[in-house]
């Protein structure tokens, strides 16, 4: 697919330069802040070749492009943005670059409320960690599918290379963080990985401080963001009182010391009271509520996902993977997407709509594998009760997956390939058939308005 022709497709529909003021992008979506949303042709756009659909926000359109594609077309987007005047109408003119970075500057800081500027801010430190946790996790789901499948396997020299590999995210994660948690605050990205390594050096539990004995990676993630944030904030004070001529070896030279002591004697433990109540809390709320917790979590989780809270999940995630080796409530989540799936084919089999028809089927696919926007916004959303019922069919098929307590050693992936890096695959297919039948049942009964005759 042509990247460029279609950003250029997706700007010229959305107003040109002169209506975006700020691009982002997720997994799977081209997020635009506007200044017009009257200059906006969504209609434009969702038929444009490569656009799964569309949502609008008041203050956010997003384009739903699918993982890799949006990367592609981010790129030449943003590059549109700042190098390149697109054409306009006549009566209008494109924005000097200019003019052009200093709208996107005031609209950057009108949108920065707390919230938002938290979920933008894990969102950036954990998306670029999506892909280790990925192939990492598929690695190790295959070969421990191969282990049970054969487990003379165990001793191969071949199976311990890639159990290594399988295992190469979690054994770097926190340095990881502290890295890209230092550059999203505008730190040093190694002084971050250098004070998360400080907290995970495997010789900390030979010491004892204060008649407290030290345990290396004592907090996890949580600790990690804690000493990074530290770390970050410390280093652009020192910056600023510091003469340049000193700054190159006092700044990290008082970052490391100032930021490793706080980070052991404060941090570390305030990250492990943190960290534990995250694990318990997640792991009594599924084992007591059980198939209540599983059924409350996946019919809330399609909602969720469309105000963008989904994002904060990502560190959990992350923290319960780090301290029990799997998230339970990933398998949980991921039934919002199955109980989807059933509700569009159950608009199938009941649309007289030849239009709707196909947009299922050309859905259906990445629906499968894990990606819902498509048919969120191109069928159920639109129709009002697929959506409801769709959120019912995931809460079943979340209420099976907490009864069994699947876990998952991955995060990044949805739907049918998150089964690889389960920890009982045939209970989580399961799980996913009684989300595939319950949200197809229920939205064949409770029925839609059929838009034949608008649509077709």
């Amino acid at each position: 697919m042509d990247y460029k022709q279609l950003a250029e497709s997706i700007l010229a529909s959305a107003g040109g330069r002169e209506n975006i003021t700020e691009a982002a992008h997720c997994m799977t979506r081209l997020r635009l802040k506007f200044t017009s949303e009257a200059m906006i042709d969504a209609a434009a756009i969702e038929k444009t070749e490569g656009v799964l659909g569309t949502n609008m926000s008041s203050t956010e359109f997003q384009i739903i492009l699918g993982p890799g594609r949006v990367n592609g077309v981010y790129e030449e987007f943003t590059a549109l943005l700042e190098n390149h005047v697109v054409s306009q109408p006549a009566d209008k003119q494109a924005v000097p670059i200019g003019d052009y970075k200093a709208v996107k500057e005031k609209l950057k800081e009108k949108n920065s409320t707390p919230f938002k500027l938290m979920t933008r801010r894990v969102a950036n430190i954990f998306l670029p960690l999506i892909p280790g946790f990925i192939a990492c996790g598929l690695i190790t789901g295959c070969l421990n599918i191969a282990l049970k499948l054969d487990p003379s396997l165990a001793g191969n020299s071949m199976a311990h290379l890639l159990s290594i590999m399988g295992n190469t995210i979690f054994f770097a994660l926190n340095i990881f963080v502290g890295i890209y948690t230092a550059k999203e605050f505008s730190g040093s990205p190694i002084m971050g990985g250098l004070l998360a390594t400080v907290i995970s050096h495997p010789m900390l539990g030979d010491i004892q401080l204060m008649g407290m004995q030290l345990t290396p990676g004592r907090g996890g993630i949580i600790a990690v963001l804690l000493v990074a944030f530290l770390g970050a904030v410390l280093e652009r004070k020192l910056r600023q009182i510091i003469p340049e001529m000193f700054t190159l070896f006092l700044t990290p030279l008082v970052v490391l010391l100032v930021g490793g002591f706080a980070a052991i004697l404060v941090l570390q433990p305030l990250g492990g009271v943190i960290a534990e109540l995250i694990g318990s809390t997640a792991t009594e709320a599924v084992s007591r509520g059980g198939a209540l917790t599983g059924f409350i979590l996946g019919g809330i989780w399609l909602p969720l996902v469309m105000l963008g809270v989904h994002q904060t999940m990502t560190p959990i995630h992350a923290q319960l993977l780090s301290e029990y080796g799997v998230t339970i409530l990933l398998p949980i989540l991921a039934m919002a997407g199955a109980g989807q799936i059933g509700a569009a084919l159950a608009v199938y089999v009941k649309t007289k709509s030849k239009l709707l028809k196909k947009t299922i089927i050309s859905a259906l696919p990445v629906g499968l594998m894990g990606v819902g926007e498509p048919l969120i916004y191109g069928v159920t959303l639109p129709l009002g009760k697929p959506f409801i019922c769709a959120c019912i069919g995931g809460a079943f098929g979340g209420a099976f997956q907490a009864a069994f307590m699947i876990g998952s050693t991955a995060i990044g992936i949805s739907g049918l390939p998150l089964a690889a890096v389960t920890d009982n695959i045939p209970m989580y297919l399961a799980g996913l058939v009684v989300a595939y039948i319950s949200g197809f049942l229920i939205t064949y009964i409770v029925g839609f308005d059929d838009p034949t005759e608008r649509i077709n």
